[in-house]
């Protein structure tokens, strides 16, 4: 699997749009906790289905996605965090370490 760069807000419509499964990680490349919360998810991520569309929010960068991100999936800014979106609704957020593809993983297999 790989990241989809999330770098314009005009991003976030097409997801909203998409039918299935997208998943967005805000990340701080700043943060030690960001970074092993990343390396954590990266390390079991192949049990999601490959459908799953694994977006990636650089939060030092894009910090006006990070912010339509929490207002459009009416979720609060947390860094880092994880956001699992199914038929464009927020239906799974969780942060620091609680973030784990396995919990994401759970939620998309239980649906199908």
């Amino acid at each position: 699997m790989n990241w989809i760069p999330l770098s314009r807000i005009e991003q976030l419509a097409a997801i909203r749009e998409k039918k299935g499964y997208s998943i967005i990680f805000k990340h701080s490349t700043r943060c030690s906790i960001s970074l092993m919360a990343k390396r954590h998810f990266e390390s079991e991520w192949d049990i999601l289905p490959d459908t799953t569309e694994l977006y990636f929010i650089d939060l030092l960068t894009t910090r006006d996605v990070s912010n339509a991100v929490a207002s459009q999936f009416n979720v609060k800014h947390e860094s880092p965090q994880l956001l699992l979106i199914k038929d464009g609704v927020c239906i799974y957020h969780s942060s620091h370490g609680e973030i784990s593809a396995a919990d994401a993983a759970v939620r998309v297999l239980a649906a199908v």
